[in-house]
């Protein structure tokens, strides 16, 4: 499956929620009244675009087109508004000169976080590049076992302690050993939760001061990947995560399993933090690049 089709395919859920009551409503329709305009309105609401937005968008549409519209000329209509919210969320990467290429990568735990940190070893891998993976999330067991595993999967090595060792020591032994080795990237899988007394974000802290130390920079890329199930809702602990580490760059994962995707429109307006990448489905080459021109015509277009 190609990438346009592998967006669209993600983002049919939102899409068909949208798109679908508007075609019933919009026959017989001259223009866009107040009845459609409202209809829309509570339409993007749903897809979890956000009162502030919701409006703006229905505001501009009714300035712009004052005459009849056709579903498609809505679509391309509604694609441009999206795209013009979305055009500056658009960020390539581009790895330092440096190397090991430091990935510090957060999110609390169901996130997608972990899966994410090995669909990107798998996309720097194929790629040629040697990624080395590092198991910081130490407080539960699973999530060391998890990241070995999908390690294996994208044959890469995984750097791993015991549970419940100090996550700022793995990264150091990971940080040595990719130095030695000459690994080209270090992806950093952290705590999405602790059962202890020392606050998530503190911890968080001290693995970044522990990769400056080693290092003298801090991580080259500090990665929040955002469930798009949980839409807004991820917008606090957004904060929280980005006060902690100063995000690089957003991982929007989940796309496929809801009809909110629009809640991506809000989290970039509300962080102005740039989106990388975005998650489509379960498979390794699932993790694509944003674009949002192709995000916004997936989102609205037949």
């Amino acid at each position: 499956m190609a990438l346009w089709e592998k967006l669209r395919f993600g983002l049919q859920k939102t899409r068909e929620a949208l798109l679908s009551p508007l075609e019933e409503t919009l026959r017989g329709k001259k223009s866009l009244d107040d009845d459609l305009l409202y209809e829309l309105e509570e339409l993007l609401l749903l897809a979890d675009v956000g009162p502030e937005l919701a409006e703006e968008i229905v505001e501009k549409l009714a300035e712009k087109h004052t005459d009849s519209l056709s579903l498609e000329e809505l679509e391309a209509a509604l694609e441009e508004e999206i795209f013009s919210i979305l055009k500056d969320a658009e960020r390539e990467f581009s790895p330092p000169p440096e190397r090991p290429c430091v990935f510090l990568i957060v999110g609390v735990n169901g996130s997608g976080k972990t899966t994410t940190v090995a669909k990107l070893a798998h996309k720097f891998r194929t790629c040629g590049a040697k990624v080395l993976l590092a198991a910081a999330d130490t407080f539960r067991a699973a999530a060391i076992e998890q990241l070995e595993h999908l390690g294996e999967r994208a044959n890469v090595e995984v750097i791993a302690h015991r549970p419940g060792a100090d996550p700022g020591a793995v990264v150091h032994d990971a940080l040595e050993h990719a130095a030695k080795r000459g690994y080209d990237f270090l992806l950093v899988d952290t705590a999405g939760r602790l059962q202890t007394k020392v606050p998530l974000m503190e911890e968080l802290r001290k693995v970044r001061r522990v990769v400056e130390k080693l290092t003298g920079r801090p991580p080259d890329e500090r990665l929040l990947v955002i469930d798009a199930t949980v839409g807004q809702n991820a917008l606090s602990q957004a904060r929280l995560f980005h006060d902690a580490v100063g995000l690089t760059g957003l991982v929007i994962t989940k796309l496929d399993g809801t009809a909110k995707g629009g809640a991506v429109l809000p989290i970039w307006r509300e962080l102005a933090v740039p989106i990388l990448w975005v998650g489509v489905g379960e498979g390794m080459e699932d993790l694509l690049e944003f674009r949002a021109r192709d995000f916004a015509r997936a989102l609205v277009r037949r």
